[in-house]
């Protein structure tokens, strides 16, 4: 989270990316994923002071360049730190009305120490509540406060810094006031636990939704309004020992997010504000590359122009350019976006779902 410095999240499991390979006509086979996520991390060297991490997934994590380096080693050479994505994916909550925890605790211990053996540095822990008439709960939000909690002090006892994703879905016709209670709601529940845990807050960071209307809202609102309601909800809940937020984008269009952060950047002076981003990143990429190893150079260009983009969003000296991206203009939105359990090989396993907390 130095100045001028975001997160490229870079840690689709298998089936995630599964998706945008085929959105582009590409199969999904390793050798692909191998070249994509290589793509992505060899960008011209242009880019280094725009990336100050990278999340992996496993897979990517123990995957080598052509060259033979690792691609941890790939990525502190041009100056970026590894993180890696630690959670198995989001199951239903028992006792609740289609509300969801996030399973992966049993074994992360030992995950987390090989991992730091391997290279990783950082992590990333990613619940999801959904705004409904009544949801989320009570019960889900304690859940996934907890469930926070516990991966941030398995993290910090293994060496590794904690990044907590508790992503509120831009479903639903919520207006943005809604949105920013439930955010505040959420966020308040997260700090308690993370206080009940002795969490140490200056090792940790917070990768938060932005505060958005839901996408079937007919209410339109302007990008100072969301920074404003995005503001105002981290100063009430955050507190200022935290170093660091890194916004997901939260579905929302490419350029979109690079528009919203000026103003909350400007706004906000306790912590870094800066971006996590995954699809606002890669998309344009994506498409440019188009699963053909001849357009590898246009899709690198599209990469660092989106994080030249957001370099300087977070810095407050972003404009919007007449030069968009190849996919500025499409929605990232994804209904409903939750990845399904998985399978890491040589880590224990958690398939459960975890039970509602007791009081």
């Amino acid at each position: 989270v130095a100045p001028g410095k975001g997160n490229l999240a870079a840690d689709e499991s298998t089936e995630s990316i599964a998706k945008r390979l085929q959105s582009i006509g590409t199969e999904n086979t390793e050798e692909d994923r191998h070249f994509y996520c290589q793509l992505l991390l060899t960008a011209d060297d242009w880019v280094n002071p725009h990336t100050g991490g990278v999340i992996l997934f496993h897979e990517t994590l123990y995957q080598k360049g052509d060259d033979g380096r690792p691609f941890p080693q790939v990525i502190k050479s041009k100056g970026g730190v590894v993180g890696i994505k630690v959670d198995k994916g989001v199951v239903p909550l028992a006792g609740t009305n289609g509300e969801t925890t996030t399973q992966g605790l049993d074994g992360l211990s030992e995950c987390c120490a090989q991992y730091k053996k391997d290279g990783a540095d950082f992590a990333k822990w990613r619940c999801v509540l959904k705004i409904g008439e009544h949801t989320p709960s009570a019960p889900a939000i304690m859940e996934n406060a907890n469930l926070l909690a516990c991966y941030a002090s398995i993290c910090q006892q293994n060496g590794i810094v904690p990044i907590m994703e508790p992503e509120i879905l831009p479903d639903g016709d919520h207006d943005l006031k809604r949105c920013q209670y439930v955010t505040e709601k959420l966020l308040a529940a997260l700090y308690k636990a993370l206080s009940n845990h002795h969490i140490y807050l200056e090792g940790t960071l917070l990768k938060p939704n932005m505060v958005t209307p839901g996408h079937a809202c007919t209410q339109k609102f302007s990008h100072e309004e969301t920074a404003m309601a995005t503001v105002t909800a981290l100063c009430r809940t955050v507190p200022p020992a935290v170093p660091g937020i890194t916004f997901l984008s939260g579905g929302q269009r490419r350029r979109h997010p690079s528009t919203s952060m000026p103003s909350t950047s400007a706004s906000c002076k306790p912590w870094a504000l800066t971006f996590s981003y995954s699809r606002a990143l890669q998309a344009s990429a994506l498409k440019a590359w188009g699963g053909k190893k001849e357009n590898k150079k246009a899709a690198q260009e599209e990469y660092i122009k989106g994080a030249l983009a957001n370099s300087l969003s977070c810095q407050g000296k972003y404009t919007p350019s007449s030069q968009a991206g190849a996919a500025a203009s499409e929605s990232l939105f994804i209904s409903n976006r939750a990845y399904q359990a998985e399978v890491f090989p040589g880590c224990p396993q958690h398939s459960r779902p975890r039970p509602l907390p007791h009081s």
